[in-house]
């Protein structure tokens, strides 16, 4: 076997062989672009999973349908550390130069770069050292308070006029969502309300963690009726086998129907495990057709490679007492757990859990699917966490 014409991508983010399962949510984006193109009001999307289900494959997938429809990309990843503000400011002003060369009356586009303007010597930052400062005045009194939840809406209000003025709608796609504070996130929020109120051509494209439906509404009471949040699961049989059986044909190579029921027995169907496997049982396999023996046997490599680059770089990231935190839910077994079991195995009373449970949510490990349950956010951690805590330290 090839490796070179492997057809498999393990990767974050990487562009499978084959997109499947998909088509709902692809086809409720395409809706929305459409509508939105049209000036008919219509819900944005902050996409919801697992790690490891293909979020960012849709987003990267949207942004692409959004182009073919003429939209201008504004491409966003969030992460720890870093605020809204300093992660959104050099996109927009890409953003404003692109609007700037398009046809069109310029007074829209000087007025979108004097409020920009203003919006930046508010919020006084510096992104990688370098300032981005604008040669023009600012606009006084519009974006420029300081205060995001009162100048995002604004700064938005303005763009989404100068988008308008140029014929030339903005998708606004921001991965890892959850990582924003609730300030931010309310700001985001209320800049699309006031976005939608006006039906100015701005969509907004998120994705994030399971926790993302209740902190949007934690912090906006109506981001449910702003929002629609399209939940990204697991791959099912079929369509687990469809994007093992259908890349490995077109390269001319066969999978035994037993060893494509075993890659989806080991994966449950999560589409980044499934491209691990392929991956591997390729470059294992000496003929076609690749067996369900060469599957397992390639079970041995996936899990060294899952174990060092998806596991533990957030492994890597926890305290002791967060790992042994984490070890009881694994002990315990890998679906939800109830709260007060995890605080009988640790041996402490449930009132005691409230600062780690916190941090760990925050740290994106774990999530509420249900009140007084918890749950692992990455597929199969459990099983890795009883790979590096062999026995419960209780």
């Amino acid at each position: 076997m090839d490796p070179i014409k492997n057809p498999f991508s393990p990767g974050a983010g990487a562009p499978p062989p084959e997109l499947v399962g998909r088509d709902p949510v692809l086809e409720q984006a395409r809706i929305l672009l459409g509508r939105v193109k049209q000036k008919r009001p219509e819900k944005s999307m902050l996409l919801t999973g697992l790690r490891g289900v293909g979020k960012t494959v849709l987003l990267n997938e949207i942004e692409r349908l959004a182009e073919e429809q003429g939209y201008l990309t504004v491409p966003i990843e969030a992460h720890e550390g870093k605020s809204l503000a300093a992660m959104i400011t050099p996109p927009l002003r890409s953003l404003l130069y692109e609007l700037d060369r398009l046809a069109g009356a310029k007074e829209k586009v000087k007025r979108a770069f004097a409020v920009f303007r203003g919006f930046l010597g508010a919020i006084k930052f510096k992104v990688d050292e370098v300032s981005i400062g604008l040669d023009v005045a600012p606009e006084k009194g519009v974006a420029d308070s300081g205060d995001l939840e009162a100048d995002l809406p604004n700064l938005f209000v303005v763009v989404g006029e100068t988008a308008e003025d140029r014929k030339k709608p903005i998708v606004i796609l921001i991965d890892e969502i959850q990582y924003f504070s609730q300030k931010e996130l309310g700001a985001l929020i209320m800049a699309m309300h006031k976005v939608q109120q006006r039906q100015l051509p701005i969509v907004l494209l998120g994705a994030g963690l399971p926790i993302l439906p209740g902190l949007a509404g934690e912090s906006k009471s109506y981001a449910e009726r702003l929002f629609s949040f399209p939940d990204v699961g697991a791959l099912s049989k079929e369509d687990a086998e469809k994007a093992m059986r259908d890349p490995a044909l077109k390269a001319g190579v066969k999978f035994e129907k037993a060893a494509l029921a075993e890659v989806f027995r080991l994966t449950k169907g999560y589409p980044y495990f499934v491209q691990e496997w392929g991956y591997q049982a390729w470059n294992l396999a000496a003929s076609s057709p690749i067996t369900e023996q060469v599957v397992r046997e390639a079970t041995s490599r996936v899990i060294s490679r899952l174990d060092v680059n998806f596991f533990r770089v957030r492994f890597d990231r926890l305290t002791p007492s967060e790992k042994k935190f984490l070890r009881a839910i694994a002990e315990l077994g890998p679906e939800p757990q109830r709260t007060g079991d995890i605080a009988d195995k640790l041996g402490v009373k449930i009132t005691s859990l409230g600062p780690i449970r916190s941090k760990l949510i925050k740290k994106g490990m774990i999530y509420s699917p249900a009140h007084g349950e918890l749950a692992f956010t990455v597929p199969l951690f459990d099983e890795f966490m009883k790979r590096v805590i062999p026995q419960f330290p209780g």
